[in-house]
C-alpha cells in the first residue's frame, strides 16, 4: 500500500467550507485525474493549510448538467456556473467535460 494521496488546491475563500463540512463537492476541468479515496485539499494562498478528505464517487459530465448533478441548478443557473467557473478557467465552455469529485467531511488528522 502506498503512502501517497492525491492532491487538488483550493481557493482560500472554499477552503473553511472544507473544513466544516459544508463544501462536499467540487467541479475540475483539465486537472489531474481523481479517483476515490483519500484526497489532500492544500489552500492555494496558503499550502500550510491542508485538509484530508474521502472521496466517494467521481463523475465526468458536461459542465452544463454539473449543477443539476450537485443539486445546485436554481442557485448557480447555467451563466452564473459558467462565470464563475471562468475565473479559475477562462477557456470553459458549457459544454466542456468537467470532473465532479464528491467527497464526505473531513477526516481527522488534517
Amino acid at each position: 500500500m502506498t503512502d501517497y494521496i492525491q492532491a487538488l488546491g483550493i481557493v482560500a475563500r472554499l477552503f473553511p467550507e472544507v473544513l466544516c463540512g459544508q463544501k462536499t463537492s467540487t467541479i475540475r476541468w483539465r486537472e489531474p485525474h481523481i479517483e476515490v479515496g483519500p484526497l489532500r485539499f492544500i489552500c492555494d494562498d496558503n499550502p500550510s493549510e491542508t485538509v484530508r478528505v474521502d472521496v466517494l464517487r467521481c463523475t465526468e459530465m458536461p459542465l452544463s448538467e454539473a449543477t443539476s448533478y450537485v443539486g445546485k441548478a436554481e442557485e448557480w443557473p447555467a451563466q452564473v456556473m459558467l462565470d464563475g467557473m471562468r475565473e479559475h478557467y477562462p477557456d470553459i465552455q458549457l459544454t466542456s467535460i468537467v470532473q465532479v469529485i464528491e467527497y464526505k467531511a473531513p477526516c481527522a488528522g488534517g
